[in-house]
């Protein structure tokens, strides 16, 4: 497998009352094509911090981001935004669909903004929605979809751009235990295919699923390890 991404000594700090707060401290991760990774820690540990700098929503105060062997560092605002939009697919716990549009221009929406044209991009949302199971509920409005289905609008939003990382937040956050084991089997069939993600949990049970767990600490990486199947377990 090939490198995708690879933070070297990352350090984030935030101006706070005068002084310098860190969130992350020589941070150092790499991230393979068919990752399958989860990012753990509890509340202040720098995960959403992390998560940031990974989907380039921010950018490190120190260290290297080199995202296909490209430092973010060097990029403009908008060449980071053009990488967002074309390389990266985010899943949030909250879904952040438009309550007045369908489930299917939910998911052409990314593609406006790349300048697709609409003919291609219905076509690769009706795809999308159909490799999540929703080819039935693509005219529906996300108060007519149950949590489970809103989930997967989303996702499907974040697949038809042919992202190169699936970045989830929390992804099963707001959904019941049944319908959270639907989505993470999802995620495992998106693995399967070749898909890249990273899983921002606070819930070991779903990192137990992944390849590879890394738990941050006081905005540290505290322990990295393989699933037990990688390990030879």
């Amino acid at each position: 497998m090939s490198v995708l991404l690879a933070l070297q000594a990352v350090q984030r700090s935030f101006l706070m009352g005068g002084e310098y707060i860190g969130a992350l401290d020589n941070i150092n991760l790499i991230v393979e094509t068919n990752d399958y990774l989860a990012l753990t820690g509890t509340s202040g540990s720098g995960k959403s911090t992390l998560m940031n700098i990974l989907g380039c929503l921010d950018r490190p105060t120190a260290g290297r981001y080199l995202f296909r062997g490209t430092d973010i560092a060097a990029m403009s605002d908008a060449q980071l935004a053009t990488l967002r939009s074309r390389e990266i697919g985010f899943i949030f716990q909250s879904f952040n669909l438009l309550a007045r549009a369908s489930a299917l221009q939910n998911v052409m929406q990314p593609l406006i903004y790349q300048g697709v044209r609409r003919s291609e991009r219905e076509r690769r949302a009706r795809a999308a929605l159909a490799k999540v199971g929703l080819q039935h509920r693509m005219e529906h409005l996300p108060s007519q979809l149950s949590g489970g289905q809103r989930q997967r609008v989303a996702i499907a939003r974040a697949l038809c751009s042919s992202p190169s990382l699936l970045l989830a937040d929390e992804p099963t956050g707001n959904l019941d235990s049944t319908t959270s084991a639907e989505i993470l089997a999802l995620f495992d069939e998106l693995h399967a295919e070749g898909h890249t993600l990273i899983i921002v949990t606070h819930d070991d049970n779903i990192a137990a699923r992944c390849r590879r767990h890394v738990r941050l600490l006081d905005g540290r990486i505290v322990e990295a390890a393989k699933s037990m199947e990688d390990a030879g377990v």
